[in-house]
């Protein structure tokens, strides 16, 4: 430590110049303090969590009609998937005939009383606005492989459509944000994903328990003993170019994995409960100790990935969506919960995404793929307590259903993540950058946050 300054212990170590082996707690603790020393300056700190909802959520059946001509057209469109006992809620603006969250959203209930949940509905993958006249005479700029499962995934985390680039928004705004954006301030509790991949940047992946580690080489004996050389030898720089590369990327990682592990063992212990048996909760329940540990991972912004899967539910939806609502909405509390107990709150954003929306009419058992939805956002920031957009109408055969109940967006997505970025620090020639199908819209930010 005496030959070398932090920065440069940091550098050959995330570069396969230096064997890891050799580095002892006191260097892995400077290692941490050099990313705080290196980091490009922002202005305070801010996080954005995504929660990816694989499959297409039904997020239309999250908003219910209480009463009159748009109740009974609710139950005409949703036949015997039509939800009762919807939890009453008071927009700031009113909804005539009423709105009310499916029943199982009830621990969000409180938040959007609070004003720290707002609802974005009538929102989706959009090219520029589009009526049903132009769906059907063939004239309308759809967006491509429309009810694809993986095309529509990619285009929601790319914020627009297909590009021979596979770059996501969440890691293109680190980039603008901070020309040197550190590997902690991208990270994933749900695997590789396209939102979180930039020119430069990728996600630091972790799982719900922490980091993973080598741990063959561990204790005494001959086996540890070969595990140990066979790292080193692995890590070790290399003439040929390829090998060399392949050392350094195995170095790097394990630097990284080093310095995540270390900085969390200083996160406080939370007094927020996060149910055991759910995923998700777990996940956000690893991004709250993150985020207590961010100063000592030198970031000023930080986008965070998480995800959950079975919302494609084309049978057995009656059984399956409210087990996954009740999921979703029980780890979204906790995590609102647990940033109010780090004093954090008004620095973290939690939104929703989908692959599409689904349709208002039954197959018998579900629904099939559809188009527009409702999304949700959270946080201290966030200016709650109401529905942004256009009220997604459940109505069979209205102006915006292009068949079967699917409905034609009225909120660009694009509009929902020019929102968010503004939040996070972007200029508006940025977000443009980014999202260039805001020049088709009128209005590029929505006034989500006070």
């Amino acid at each position: 430590m005496d030959q070398l300054s932090r920065r440069d212990l940091l550098k050959r170590a995330l570069t396969g110049g230096l064997g890891l082996a050799a580095l002892s707690s006191l260097q892995l603790t400077a290692m941490s303090k050099a990313l705080a020393a290196q980091s490009a300056p922002v202005s305070g700190y801010k996080a954005l969590v995504c929660v990816f909802l694989f499959g297409g959520n039904d997020s239309a059946n999250m908003l219910v009609p209480l009463a009159g001509d748009s109740l009974t057209a609710y139950v005409q469109a949703r036949q015997s998937l039509a939800v009762s006992g919807a939890l009453p809620i008071s927009p700031r603006i009113a909804v005539a005939d009423g709105i009310g969250f499916h029943p199982a959203l009830a621990p969000l209930q409180p938040l959007f009383s609070a004003q720290h949940l707002a609802l974005i509905s009538g929102v989706g993958t959009l090219q520029q606005p589009t009526s049903k006249l132009e769906v059907q005479q063939g004239k309308a700029l759809l967006p491509k492989n429309l009810y694809s499962h993986n095309d529509q995934q990619a285009t929601w985390m790319r914020g627009q459509e297909p590009l021979s680039l596979e770059r996501g928004w969440g890691a293109q705004m680190l980039e603008l944000l901070q020309t040197n954006a550190e590997f902690s301030s991208c990270i994933s509790l749900s695997g590789t994903n396209l939102w979180q991949r930039g020119q430069l940047l990728q996600p630091f992946g972790m799982s719900a328990k922490g980091v993973s580690g080598l741990t063959a080489h561990n204790g005494a004996g001959n086996r540890a003993t070969l595990m140990k050389n066979l790292q080193a030898a692995l890590m070790a720089p290399q003439t040929q170019p390829l090998a060399n590369l392949y050392a350094q990327s195995n170095s790097a990682a394990q630097a990284r994995s080093l310095i995540v592990a270390d900085a969390l063992t200083q996160a406080p212990t939370l007094q927020t409960v996060f149910a055991p048996d759910n995923h998700l909760a777990q996940q956000l329940q690893m991004v709250a100790r993150l985020i207590s540990v961010q100063a000592t991972l030198g970031v000023g912004r930080q986008v965070f990935f998480v995800g959950m899967g079975g919302f494609d539910t084309h049978d057995d939806q009656n059984t399956v969506h409210p087990a996954l609502l009740s999921q979703l909405s029980a780890a979204l509390a906790s995590f609102a919960a647990a940033t109010t107990e780090l004093g954090v709150a008004n620095q973290v954003t939690t939104f929703t995404m989908s692959d599409f929306g689904r349709t208002l009419s039954s197959n018998g058992d579900g629904t099939d793929h559809g188009w527009a939805g409702n999304q949700l956002v959270l946080g201290g920031a966030v200016q709650g307590g109401d529905i942004y957009g256009q009220l997604l109408q459940q109505r069979l055969g209205s102006d915006l259903d292009v068949g079967g109940g699917r409905m034609i967006p009225t909120t660009a997505n694009v509009q929902l993540f020019a929102s968010l970025a503004s939040w996070f620090g972007l200029s508006d020639s940025q977000r443009r950058q980014i999202f260039p199908a805001l020049s088709a819209f009128d209005a590029s930010v929505m006034p989500l946050f006070r």
